[in-house]
């Protein structure tokens, strides 16, 4: 189920920059799931989760704040969601059974999964469109809007690739969604939600070792949004060995936390200057502070029995970010499963529920 485990997604906005905005619905139907929901729907405007449906709840609801503002454009929008996505649970599940017959299987877990969105360059105003099922982690099939026609990877996918490349109805469709509706949609999420998704905030970077014979980490805190890196560079070139790079991690307030450590066992005095940590935020801004042995901060006792200036709850720090991580692996690992919401109120018809029954037929 490695595409089911695996939607994670660097995401964020740089302001005052072009940017290609995006929205996204991740649908995901469960069989024998064990403490996953049979059905979930998730929404996502510039990787922000926006809005969130399961059949536990059964109610589509906004996960942001601004995201309530889309009454103002279609005053029974959550309803309305709300009463798709109840049917789009049927849908899925007799999906998944027909996926079954098409792979001569029986009982057992299995996924079937949906994405579709768009993208829009606000400086070019150039749109395109995107929209593929999975089976089991796998790729099923995927629309290529360049070509209007359907590509099927496994040979399961074949008869419906026969049968909706020779509906041009259909592909006219989807065509004109992805290049009006669901754009018109996007602007408005970005409009709505601009404080948001603009936000952009540079972080403190520290250097910080827990013994002089322990990796050097460089640790970066309060950034945002998710779309960084960090990394050692010697001089002017980006160090790639004797380095371990840590996972973006979420602080309570919002913002993140990453860090990158460096093995110091073979560097010599004489080149400490010539080695930097740099943060790069998407967008291009940075911050680097470079190797400086007053600059560490630690928690190692001097020989007068203190400790070394600096940070002295390092060991707190790591045992908080282990019981993160250990929270966000037990938690329901998303499909960022998908909404319907861009779809345009005045055409009256949910695009996914066009031809999602159809998905394995």
């Amino acid at each position: 189920m490695q595409l089911f485990l695996a939607l994670c997604f660097l995401l964020g906005i740089p302001s005052g920059a072009p940017e290609i905005h995006s929205v996204k619905y991740f649908y995901t139907g469960a069989s024998q799931v064990p403490n996953f929901p049979e059905f979930v729907i998730v929404g996502l405007v510039d990787e922000l989760l926006t809005e969130h449906y399961d059949s536990n709840t059964r109610r589509f609801v906004p996960k942001q704040t601004w995201a309530n503002r889309m009454t103002e454009a279609y005053p029974t929008y959550w309803e309305d969601e709300t009463g798709k996505s109840q049917g789009l649970q049927q849908w899925f599940k007799a999906n998944i059974e027909i996926a079954k017959q098409r792979f001569n299987q029986t009982g057992g877990v299995h996924i079937v999964q949906y994405m579709y969105g768009c993208e829009w360059d606000d400086e070019t105003n150039e749109v395109n469109g995107f929209r593929q099922f999975g089976y089991d982690g796998e790729d099923f099939i995927s629309l290529d809007l360049k070509t209007e026609t359907y590509i099927a990877p496994v040979q399961q996918a074949v008869p419906t690739k026969h049968k909706w490349d020779s509906n041009k109805a259909e592909l006219a469709y989807w065509k004109n969604y992805f290049t009006t509706d669901c754009v018109d949609w996007l602007k408005k999420y970005v409009e709505f939600g601009r404080s948001s998704l603009m936000r952009k905030d540079l972080p403190s970077v520290s250097l910080l070792q827990k013994t002089p014979s322990s990796p050097l980490t460089c640790h970066a805190t309060g950034f945002y949004p998710d779309r960084a890196d960090l990394f050692w560079k010697k001089d002017e070139e980006e160090l790639h060995e004797d380095v371990v790079k840590g996972e973006i991690l979420p602080n309570h307030d919002g913002s993140f936390q990453m860090s990158v450590d460096l093995d110091l066992s073979g560097l010599k005095d004489e080149d400490w200057g010539r080695y930097s940590c740099v943060f790069h935020l998407a967008g291009g801004q940075e911050v680097s502070k470079r190797l400086d042995k007053r600059d560490i901060r630690t928690n190692w006792k001097t020989n007068d029995g203190g400790l070394h200036t600096g940070l002295v709850g390092l060991a707190t720090l790591a045992g908080c970010i282990y019981v993160l991580v250990i929270y966000l692996k037990k938690g329901p690992q998303g499909f960022r499963a998908t909404n319907t919401s861009e779809t345009s109120p005045s055409s009256g018809e949910d695009p996914s529920m066009q031809s999602i029954s159809e998905t394995s037929s």
